[in-house]
């Protein structure tokens, strides 16, 4: 096949999960309800938390931040995929590809450099609850968020200018829901040998540092509360951690299962099926995982429920 520049590319074709059209209402509706309830769940989460004057700590102030990340990183996503089954088109443009792929490097990007400030501030709060308030003042809370944000967004435009100087083959089929960044390099007809380099020293540095932090956070909370007299003690302590736990092992297990499942198989449709765990399942389950184990979010909730419902 013949390359053609990157200019003259018109569209790419997104194959989304199955060629069965029997399926296709099937899979419509189910990924329509999971969007709502995703984006309705994370919705209430930064209601509840912005509405009660209890909830504006260092802990929720993250909560809140992860909350609006996994939102947008379903609607980048997510009703692209619900608009081509609608219209029985597989069709992105150049640019809406390149853009969708930018903006999911950025949040993915953004959730993992915030699961490792959250694992930090139960750190503090558990190791060092004496000097917490001092530690964790809004400022560097604050910091912690734009510097996240600036190292994801670094990290997404570094992989957008290198897929920028690529070409591509008149074969632009992506066996996907969505433009990711691996896919999209395989059908680039240029040597994508530095963007696959890249790929590797950008998820050792900016994924590898975050996850580190996470490991090392836990570490010294559970030696802590190891050290703690009375199980009382160590079971509010770890009851403090338990839902930010739930959602750490939740998106680095869905992501290790999708990597093991992509060299266990050679199917890319069936890898598309399994990154689902990671991309769509995580931002739905974790208002569920803050809520259902946090009585303080479950009253906050309900309060804001009724009063909104008092309104009508």
């Amino acid at each position: 096949m013949e390359p053609t520049n990157h200019t003259a590319v018109p569209e790419f074709l997104l194959l989304g999960l199955t060629d069965d059209p029997a399926l296709q209402p099937l899979i419509f509706s189910l990924f329509l309800c999971i969007y709502l309830v995703t984006v309705l769940g994370n919705l209430l989460i930064i209601l509840a938390i912005s509405s009660d004057s209890q909830f504006h700590t260092p802990m929720y102030f993250f909560l809140s931040n992860l909350s609006l990340t996994d939102m947008c990183f379903s609607t980048i996503t997510v009703p692209k995929m619900l608009v081509n089954i609608q219209r029985q088109s597989k069709t992105i443009s150049y640019a809406g590809c390149l853009s969708q792929m930018g903006f999911v490097l950025i949040f993915a990007g953004l959730e993992n450099s915030l699961l490792a400030a959250m694992a930090y501030d139960r750190y503090v709060a558990i190791c060092h609850p004496l000097r917490y308030m001092v530690i964790m003042k809004p400022h560097f809370c604050l910091l912690l968020i734009v510097l996240s944000l600036s190292i994801s967004t670094v990290d997404a435009l570094l992989h957008s200018l290198m897929v920028l100087r690529l070409s591509f083959c008149t074969d632009l089929e992506i066996p996907h829901f969505f433009c990711e960044l691996a896919q999209v390099l395989k059908v680039a007809c240029s040597d994508t040998f530095i963007n696959n380099v890249l790929i590797y020293l950008a998820a050792c540095t900016f994924g590898g540092v975050p996850l580190s932090g996470v490991i090392f956070s836990y570490t010294h909370i559970v030696i802590s509360v190891l050290k703690l007299p009375s199980s009382q003690g160590k079971y509010k302590a770890f009851s403090t951690c338990g839902s930010h736990l739930s959602v750490v092992s939740l998106f680095y297990g869905t992501l290790l299962g999708v990597y093991i499942s992509s060299l266990v198989t050679d199917s890319p449709r069936k890898t598309a099926v399994a990154s689902v765990m990671y991309t769509v399942v995580p931002p739905m389950l974790n208002p569920f995982i803050y809520s259902l184990r946090n009585r303080d979010m479950k009253e906050a909730l309900r309060k804001l429920i009724v009063r909104t419902a008092s309104l009508h």
